[in-house]
């Protein structure tokens, strides 16, 4: 367990749309609280699973779980390590296109008629603004991970590039899935009820509200460009090295299941060669 104190809080503009969870950063270590279900043991179970998929370990970041205590209150969550270089910082998509553009992106992806052209758009503005190649490719990536374990959340302030002080930029690691394997059990996935039921529920918030609309139209214009090789037996192991004081056996048991059912689902991810990855 760490403990946390206010002049460690971070404020951050990658609000999620179910509120703000406690963020700290403490030395080189960022930490995240729970905030409306196991979003920390989602988190681990995704990022832990990414190591083994064709990713590469720079381009994604890794999350371990951590107790916080924060003032009197003892919170599960997770930590991760810094990721931004001296003299680099994070700008989300949201906020470059402000910049430049003077309007929200995501009011200007929703005015865009057709799927492909949403897509499309965000891509070509991101190179042309950042002069980053393959963002296509990098937009794929994050939009295979967000179906295969449904993280609702990858909004335009979860999507972000890295800027220096000279005005380069570099991709951003993939970060933020918390809001994965139906982590919300305070108020849309309530324990104790079908989870294939709530599986039919999650919206994703990217261009569309499909998951499968989203990665049909990204693989279309960008390829499939990552594949995994864990098994079921690897997604149990990871689990349940998880102790039961910081998530109940219930729980896991349901996250669980949720990866089997999407594995089955995406297996096509899992059968394919290594692609470009």
């Amino acid at each position: 367990m760490v403990e946390l104190f206010e002049k460690e809080l971070i404020e951050t503009e990658n609000r999620s749309s179910k509120g703000n969870q406690f963020k700290w950063r403490n030395g080189d270590i960022w930490y995240k609280a729970d905030y409306t279900g196991y979003e920390g043991l989602a988190e681990y179970t995704i990022s832990n699973l990414l190591r083994m998929s064709s990713l590469r370990e720079e381009e994604f970041l890794l999350y371990e779980l951590e107790d916080i205590k924060y003032k009197s209150v003892v919170f599960h969550g997770v930590k991760s390590k810094n990721f931004l270089e001296p003299g680099w910082q994070l700008i989300t998509l949201e906020r470059l296109f402000k910049n430049v553009y003077g309007q929200s992106l995501n009011s200007i992806i929703y005015k865009t008629e057709s799927l492909e052209n949403r897509l499309n758009l965000m891509v070509k503005e991101t190179e042309r603004i950042t002069g980053l190649k393959e963002f296509g490719v990098y937009m794929s990536k994050m939009l295979t991970i967000d179906a295969l374990f449904l993280n609702e959340d990858r909004h335009t302030h979860n999507i972000a590039v890295l800027l220096n002080g000279n005005g380069e930029f570099r991709l951003c690691p993939i970060f933020d899935q918390g809001a994965g394997l139906l982590s919300d059990i305070t108020m849309d996935y309530p324990l104790g009820e079908d989870i294939f039921k709530l599986m039919d529920w999650v919206k994703a918030k990217t261009f569309c509200d499909s998951f499968y609309e989203q990665l049909d139209v990204a693989e279309k214009l960008y390829g499939s460009n990552i594949r995994f090789r864990f098994t079921k037996k690897d997604v149990a192991d990871i689990i349940d090295r998880v102790p039961c004081d910081s998530y109940s056996n219930e729980i896991k048991e349901r996250v669980k299941a949720i990866c089997f059912e999407k594995m089955r689902q995406m297996n096509y991810l899992f059968n394919a060669p290594w692609g470009r990855g």
